[in-house]
């Protein structure tokens, strides 16, 4: 039974095979008016709209199933560049703060040759907390005692004077800075060297306020201010080095006269951007943490 329903599918398939090969030998051997070709004309219009009836009931599934995909693919091409946004974004942070680190102890290393500073022990310091007072009075280093760090120590960065440090313990110290009320140091202006004073300006944070000891004096914006360091005979001694920028001059105000005179500092080291400074232990030994 089985033998012959093999036999029947092989004979039906051969007689397909004959069939296809006489009517595509006829099909190509016949014109194109020929019948062959007018059975598949007609074949053609009568399935060709049923064809195009069926595309356009089906061209929704077909358009949804496209957007699914073009969805997924648009969400993972989204969630990739996410990701790849915010490593460089991340790499961008790091590489810029490395650069400012360089260049300020770059800075830094300047200051150590210059100004007969070879006498003091540096101490290099990193800033992790700022002060949420205007213009960031002080500030919170990551050195202390443990360090050799102690009331008192002048504190720089690249740029100059930044202020001293106010209380230190193990591991940290609060650093006033020169823009807090309680500054105070004796300075040279300009090229002449005109010594004098500098304080904050009341009600003005960040601006510094030069007071020359002969009120006569003459001092221009864009001079030099810079500390005084230890003067005279050695009784008017100073916690601040010699020779450290403290800033410019940025204006003159003429008043009814030079007792009314005000001189407008600028400081030089940027408050705002305080990141590595660095603490000059011991300068003098026989101070006391109030001297200025």
């Amino acid at each position: 039974m089985h033998d012959k329903a093999v036999r029947r599918r092989r004979a039906v398939l051969v007689v397909f095979i004959a069939a296809s090969l006489i009517l595509l030998t006829a099909y190509y051997g016949e014109s194109s008016d020929g019948r062959l070709h007018s059975l598949q004309r007609g074949a053609l219009s009568v399935f060709s709209p049923i064809q195009e009836g069926a595309s356009r009931v089906l061209k929704p599934v077909r358009d949804l199933f496209g957007w699914f995909g073009d969805t997924v693919n648009a969400k993972d091409q989204r969630d990739k560049a996410i990701k790849e946004r915010d490593a460089y974004r991340q790499q961008l942070i790091t590489a810029q703060v490395r650069m400012r680190e360089a260049e300020q102890r770059a800075g830094l290393n300047d200051i150590d040759t210059s100004g007969g500073m070879g006498k003091y022990k540096p101490v290099d310091a990193r800033v992790f907390v700022h002060s949420p007072n205007t213009w960031y009075q002080r500030v919170t280093i990551n050195k202390g005692t443990s360090d050799g760090v102690h009331r008192g120590d002048p504190v720089i960065n690249g740029a100059g004077l930044v202020g001293k440090v106010e209380d230190a313990t193990g591991g940290s110290a609060v650093v006033t800075l020169i823009t807090d009320q309680s500054f105070a140091t004796g300075v040279f202006a300009g090229p002449t060297r005109i010594p004098g004073s500098v304080t904050p300006a009341v009600g003005a944070p960040g601006d510094l306020l030069l007071e020359p000891i002969d009120a006569q004096a003459r001092i221009r914006a864009g001079e030099f201010v810079y500390t005084a360091g230890t003067t005279g005979d050695g009784r008017l001694k100073s916690r601040y080095p010699p020779a450290i920028l403290i800033g410019t001059v940025s204006r003159v105000d003429l008043g009814n006269g030079d007792l009314e005179k005000r001189i407008h500092v600028h400081p030089a080291a940027d408050m705002l951007q305080l990141d590595m400074l660095q603490v000059l232990t011991d300068p003098y030994a026989d101070l006391g943490p109030n001297a200025g």
